[in-house]
């Protein structure tokens, strides 16, 4: 049984850039909007500046006059010109500053940020000098660092021009787009404004403008390095160039704001450009220093299980035999898709490079990456299924790119590698107008479908009466079904667009059975208003928890296939952990005092499925167990404390009394169920809840050994429901009432010295047994194992309900049932009253 999670990427996309490949005369927000419309989910619209908070206030202006100030050594008194009606008095403290200077000044009401710090300028007084501003150094401007005086313009600078149109400060909005993993097409700045156009289509010509990469010429021949795929399975294309005289430096403005407007911190021209291309187009690079390729080739296989490797973050690994590897003459120089090695990358004294752009096998890569903990741009894109036909085009938009911005020439033909040219024919797949129109529920124009495939790339073939045959581009790894066009189709015409149609029928015949979800709101109301907070944890955890676990057993853990990681690799078997970790991260913020509860499902396997022995079928099915269970956690004070109540720590009997109430809301009893105390690995001490026999709670105190290994410091409370029992029992559930007791009740308790083995449901038997007529109920409260109690022996607090519906007990009565229950106990279990 393959398990798949579906794991979501936010990928930030900048508005600006975006414009660069398709004409938008829309807000960002309408892009937004638009986006999560066409399944692209998009939250936060977020705007930026180059330069933090856009040089508002700043202006260019000319210094007219400057004379020392009277009360100060260091001080000059100035006058300066910023194109208004009034000349500004300024006091400055720069020791370069001087009369004709064209400076940049922040005029009364700038905000100056200087790192997380601001302060406004304001009219004050200096010395007993009027100061309307203050004329700035680069630091203080935001452009640069130095502070040693002010910054100096060129004296064709315009007096009055906002600073902001002076340095071509530009405005950006970012866009997060929650990207599924389905949607790897859209993982670039291409691949959004191609969606884009899909949906513009439809209401005018628009397309998706792709950079010109032709004509592409080679300047000469003087390094060629050739490529030789040994690993054709895992490398299926792999194309590459030499680019020689490049100069290693900063990258032009235009490109560090580029990356650094979607988070991306700027290294050097190389490496920026190859970034640059990767968000633009989705088709991961790496440029490698070719000097440092030993004997002038590359080879693209495996080495030997156990290879030693170190990459660019310095951590040495230990390679796997199935990890692909792009290797020189003589050893191993980058883990392929993953992570490039420390040695032959770009250095500053770098002058040839060897540009790479491939396809790789998901799975390799996506095996490779968890094997050694690596989540990288690249791994990301190529374990989701990167376009085997754009290697090609993003290493010529690289390498032009280089050419420009670093210098040097095309030193080889093109190198492209295929060692499997299937990857690159189109997807065939048919559909039929019956099918579109009933999945997605309205009849929608032939004309409409052709006009939505057409703008989606996707070419029909052929056309007939019932249907298409089409040729879907191999970028599209997520179409290769009927229902995955037709998607496509409804996604584009707009989910909004099909109306709900009132003669809707299920097709499903449901159990009679409660409300489930009106029963878990009433839960979640009542937690809520008891200052219970919910948490939603994830379903996948660490399957170490279940090492050495005697109540959920290791082998019991349900394992994924190829996980995201060593701490997401097992489905959960309880809730507790999730609610360990909740505690231990409040506990780092300081929230000690907590409630928490969460409804969630718990995931188990069995030792064997069931089918026909005949046949030696077995159902894998039936070796998956999943059940829906409640889960409260408590730790921390009950109250704090304040003028009206004393702090009160919570306790196991706080806990108690929630869980109680959560069943009676239910309509199960406490009283009705059977109570036993129990102790295991998770629990240290507990209670059982069992109805019918049946298993339906458990609360306790949490083992010392489980809250340590969380950090946590406070004694922590835990409550189970097995909530998919609780509604089958409720199920046939029958409301009964009776009038409020005429007479009054009685509570009596005894301290039972016991055998360890005694549990409470004998007790509580043995009560019910001896005195049917006026025992209402029987409660355990204390429970007290200590150095105090001879070896082997426990005590238990018990109280009794005593009740007659005839009359009101009297003295003489009640301590007559009491001691008729000490003689059973003492006979019966050896019972001692303390």
């Amino acid at each position: 049984m393959t398990l798949i999670f579906s794991e979501r990427f936010i990928m930030n996309i900048s508005y600006n850039w975006l414009k660069d490949y398709i004409d938008l005369d829309v807000s960002p927000f309408e892009i937004a909007s638009i986006l999560t419309q066409l399944g692209l989910e998009t939250g936060n619209v977020t705007e930026v500046e180059t330069i933090k908070g856009g040089l508002k206030g700043f202006v260019v202006g000319e210094v007219i006059t400057n004379h020392k100030h009277p009360n100060s050594d260091h001080l000059s008194l100035t006058t300066v010109n910023v194109g208004g009606d009034e000349i500004l008095p300024i006091v400055c403290g720069a020791p370069n500053v001087e009369a004709g200077q064209k400076v940049i000044v922040a005029t009364v009401g700038t905000i100056i940020y200087k790192g997380e710090e601001q302060f406004t300028i304001q009219k004050s007084k200096i010395r007993g000098e009027v100061s309307m501003g203050m004329i700035c150094a680069e630091d203080e401007i935001g452009i640069g660092s130095d502070h040693n005086g002010i910054m100096v313009l060129k004296n064709d600078a315009i007096i009055g021009t906002p600073a902001s149109e002076f340095f071509k400060i530009q405005s950006d909005y970012v866009l997060e787009v929650d990207l599924t993993p389905n949607r790897i097409d859209s993982a670039s700045h291409i691949g959004i404004a191609r969606d884009l156009a899909a949906y513009f289509k439809q209401q005018k010509a628009i397309d998706c403008n792709y950079p010109a990469v032709e004509p592409f010429i080679i300047d000469n021949h003087s390094l060629t390095i050739p490529v030789t795929i040994k690993n054709p399975e895992a490398c299926q294309r792999y194309t590459g160039i030499t680019i020689s005289g490049v100069k290693v430096k900063e990258s032009p403005e235009w490109l560090k704001n580029r990356l650094k407007v979607i988070g991306l911190n700027p290294i050097n021209n190389i490496v920026d450009i190859t970034n640059f291309v990767l968000y633009e187009t989705g088709q991961p690079l790496h440029a490698f220093d070719a000097d440092d390729i030993t004997g002038g080739k590359i080879m693209v296989g495996t080495l030997a299980n156990g290879t030693k490797f170190q990459t660019l973050d310095g951590v040495e690994r230990e390679l796997d035999e199935k990890d692909l590897m792009i290797c020189n003459e003589k050893e191993a120089m980058c883990i392929g898709g993953v992570f490039g090695g420390i040695k032959s990358g770009i250095k500053e004294i770098t002058t040839n490079i060897f540009l790479e752009s491939a396809y790789f096998n998901p799975v390799y890569i996506r095996k490779t990456a968890r094997r050694h903990g690596l989540n990288t741009d690249a791994s990301f894109r190529f374990e989701r299924g990167a376009d085997p036909t754009g290697t090609l085009y993003a290493l010529k938009r690289a390498a032009l790119l280089i050419r420009e911005i670093a210098g040097g020439g095309f030193s080889s033909e093109i190198i492209d590698v295929v060692a499997d040219p299937s990857i690159l024919l189109p997807f065939s797949v048919k559909i039929t107008y019956s099918n579109i129109n009933r999945l997605i529920g309205k009849d929608i124009p032939k004309e409409t479908v052709k006009r939505i495939l057409n703008s989606l790339d996707i070419i029909i073939e052929e056309e007939s009466v019932e249907g298409l045959r089409l040729s879907v581009p191999p970028y599209r790894v997520d179409v290769r079904h009927e229902a995955d066009v037709i998607e496509e189709i409804l996604r584009i015409y707009g989910y909004n667009n099909v109306e709900s149609s009132s003669s809707v029928k299920s097709a499903i015949q449901l159990a009679v059975q409660p409300d489930k979800i009106n029963m878990q709101n009433r839960i979640s109301d009542f937690l809520s208003a008891g200052g219970f907070n919910e948490i939603m944890s994830n379903s996948l955890t660490k399957a170490s928890y279940y090492d050495g676990c005697e109540t959920f057993k290791a082998e019991n853990t349900v394992k994924l296939f190829n996980p995201l990681s060593s701490d997401l690799n097992g489905m959960r078997q309880t809730l507790i952990f999730g609610g360990l970790e909740s505690i231990n991260r409040n506990s780092s913020f300081r929230n000690n005092d907590l409630r928490l509860y969460e409804f969630g499902n718990v995931y188990s396997k069995r030792e064997q499925g069931t089918g026909s022995k005949e046949q030696g079928e077995v159902n894998p099915i039936e070796n998956y167990h999943e059940e829906e269970h409640i889960a409260l956690w408590m730790t921390g004070k009950k109250e704090s404390p304040n003028w009206a109540v004393k702090e009160e720590v919570s306790t196991f009997f706080t806990l108690k009394s929630y869980l109680e109430n959560a069943l009676l809301l239910l309509g199960i009893d406490a009283g009705s169920c059977q109570i036993d105390t129990f102790s295991n690995d998770i629990f240290a001490e507990g209670l059982e809840y069992r109805k019918n026999k049946a298993l339906i709670a458990q609360i306790g105190y949490v083992s010392k050994k489980l809250f340590k290994a969380q950090d946590i410091t406070a004694d922590v409370y835990y409550s189970d429901f097995n909530w998919t029992l609780i509604l089958k029992l409720i199920r046939g559930l029958k409301v009964s009432y009776s009038p409020l007791p005429k007479y009054p009740e009685v509570r009596r308790d005894l301290a039972l010295l016991l055998d360890k083995e005694v549990r409470f449901s004998t007790i509580k038997d043995l009560a019910f047994k001896t005195e049917r007529q006026i025992l209402r109920s029987v409660n355990i409260f204390d429970v007290y194992e200590g150095d105090k109690l001879p070896e082997g022996k426990k005590s238990y607090a018990v109280s009794y309900i005593l009740r007659d519906e005839e009359k009101t007990l009297n003295d003489k009565q009640i301590e007559k049932v009491m001691n008729k229950l000490i003689a059973v106990y003492e006979r019966e279990v050896g019972a001692k009253i303390r």
